[in-house]
């Protein structure tokens, strides 16, 4: 209470609103063409998805990592205004156990837009699951204002701006 009356307490301002990068180069594709009704339906949130071209997964934004699962097929990102972010690499990919994935961060590491985060095998993706697309949505959507979409078709990763999130 005191802090809000007289101002103390964290002088760092979340930003107002952040765009999102894509996690990998490829082609960009609406989160409604993901062949998965848990992605396609946004179970999970509202988000967009892109089809690697190869298998360096880098952040999107800034923040920190907030989860690693342990077969390494899906990271989630806190970004500095809040938005919980989660990309997930390929469909399926978690009956892999890890195999195929390197992580090259681990929870509550402090990462920036382009950072390496995960590499991954994509012909041993092609042959032990069902697509390498990855899928990137926001978990806590409820908090945040609709995503504005860049419209891009092919993305860079780390380059290519996919949304821009505000949060409420």
């Amino acid at each position: 209470m005191l802090k809000k009356l007289f101002g103390l307490g964290d002088s760092r301002k979340k930003p107002a609103e952040e765009v999102i990068f894509s996690p990998a180069d490829g082609a960009v594709m609406d989160l409604a063409s993901v062949p998965d009704p848990v992605f396609s339906q946004k179970m999970m949130g509202d988000g967009i998805a892109v089809e690697p071209a190869n298998g360096d997964i880098v952040s999107p934004v800034e923040g920190e990592v907030i989860q690693l699962f342990h077969t390494k097929h899906a990271v989630g990102i806190r970004t500095l205004s809040g938005a919980e972010l989660l990309i997930h690499v390929g469909l399926d990919t978690v009956n892999m156990n890890g195999e195929g994935f390197e992580a090259h961060v681990k929870e509550g590491d402090k990462v920036k837009t382009g950072d390496l985060l995960l590499t991954c095998n994509l012909d041993l993706i092609k042959e032990k699951a069902s697509s390498t697309v990855i899928p990137m949505v926001i978990m806590n959507g409820d908090a945040a204002e609709p995503l504005q979409f860049a419209g891009a078709n092919e993305a860079k990763k780390g380059q290519t701006e996919l949304f821009t999130i505000k949060m409420k």
